[in-house]
């Protein structure tokens, strides 16, 4: 029988080597810049996805443009030839208000005297107003023109800050072919996105040791779940950050989904391993439980492997085929199913099992704290 829990140590050492180095890029965000990139969800700012008809237009390119402009920007090759530009809020580029009813044909005041019997509000008549068949239709009045362009519509913008900068490309680089999203997010959406963000993952955590806590009977295995969830999201995060450093990456509004779907896909791994340690602590009362954890991880491991394999392979197929707009999202699912996997029985069982012995130790409680030992038959 294979001695996991006995090796726990080796795991920890595993666990910390893949972990601390992705919390240290994490905690120095703020201080030196490096580390984690935030999208314009959190950041606040302008995103403008476009492609020139010369598909040799390199991201260097367009940024060179934008710093003449006197504007910073990142830009990223997305697929199918588009450019992917993230720059701060640009001068005169707003969100669209939200769109107001028009009031149907059929409602307008008519200004033929056969609509209706009663004059119209006023004395005067309109100047609009004419005998031609076609007054009808010109009396509702036409919408004056904005120079702000809409975020997310697919018309190039020739007025403001962002325009010149169109145009600016243009001269240098060459037409813009087409055009897909642009999107403006100002400062106090981003921060309430930040703050809605950490509120989501501090209380599903919070409320999965709870439950846990409950569901079992012992703040144990509340705990050292948690302990895993912590594990796999620092890791993610981690690896994030990693990313963001060496190739760009950024953190969107769909890595909190991510994060969460991780959350819950850690916690039922671990939960089918606490309930098979439950049946076989009852079932095999006074032996040790050390021998007992060991035991009902290797019970589960099979199903926990081929439950998590089979995600892995879809998420695979998303992440190759999928498209660029969800690589990010596709690559933080499996990093953190993964690590989900793993924490489940190498992570909190083995603490599990030491928070047990100190407890032992604690109450003079004598207990074996190392793991079944293998018998070797004699020759």
């Amino acid at each position: 029988m294979f001695d996991i829990i006995g090796k726990r140590r080796w795991f920890y050492v595993l666990s910390l080597a893949i972990t601390i180095p992705g919390l240290l890029l994490i905690l120095l965000t703020p201080i030196t810049g490096i580390g984690l990139r935030f999208s314009i969800d959190y950041t606040g700012g302008t995103r403008w996805v476009i492609r020139f008809e010369d598909p040799e237009v390199t991201p260097d390119q367009v940024e060179a443009v934008f710093a003449e402009q006197g504007l910073t920007a990142s830009v990223v090759r997305a697929n199918d030839g588009y450019l992917d530009i993230r720059t701060q809020q640009v001068v005169g580029l707003r969100e669209a208000p939200p769109p107001t009813p028009s009031p149907s044909p059929s409602a307008l005041p008519s200004a033929s005297p056969g609509a209706s019997g009663s004059p119209g509000p006023s004395g005067s008549p309109s100047p609009s107003a004419s005998a031609s068949p076609g007054a009808s239709e010109s009396t509702e009045p036409s919408p004056a023109p904005s120079a702000t362009p809409i975020p997310g519509n697919t018309e190039i913008p020739t007025e403001g800050q962002l325009g010149e900068v169109a145009r600016a490309l243009e001269a240098e680089l060459g037409d813009i072919e087409s055009q897909t999203t642009l999107t403006s997010i100002g400062a106090v959406v981003s921060g309430d996105l930040i703050r809605q963000a950490l509120i989501l993952i501090v209380v599903g955590s919070i409320g999965i040791m709870l439950w846990m806590t409950y569901r079992f009977r012992d703040v144990k295995f509340g705990a050292t779940a948690l302990v895993a969830l912590v594990h796999d999201v620092v890791l993610v995060v981690g690896l994030f950050a990693f990313l963001g450093t060496v190739a760009g990456v950024h953190i969107d509004a769909l890595f909190v989904t991510a994060m969460l779907t991780v959350i819950g896909f850690s916690v039922h791994d671990t939960i089918v391993v606490y309930d098979r340690v439950r049946e076989n602590r009852a079932r095999h009362a006074g032996e040790p439980f050390v021998e007992i954890v060991n035991h009902s991880i290797l019970q589960t491991i099979g199903r926990s492997i081929t439950t998590s394999l089979t995600v892995v392979v879809t998420l695979l197929a998303l992440l190759l085929f999928g498209g660029a707009a969800i690589n990010d999202f596709i690559l933080a699912l499996l990093i953190g199913i993964v690590s989900g996997t793993y924490s489940s029985i190498f992570v909190a069982s083995p603490l599990l099992v030491d928070w047990h012995a100190w407890e032992d130790r604690r109450h003079g409680r004598v207990q074996a704290t190392r793991g079944p030992r293998v018998r070797r038959a004699t020759p």
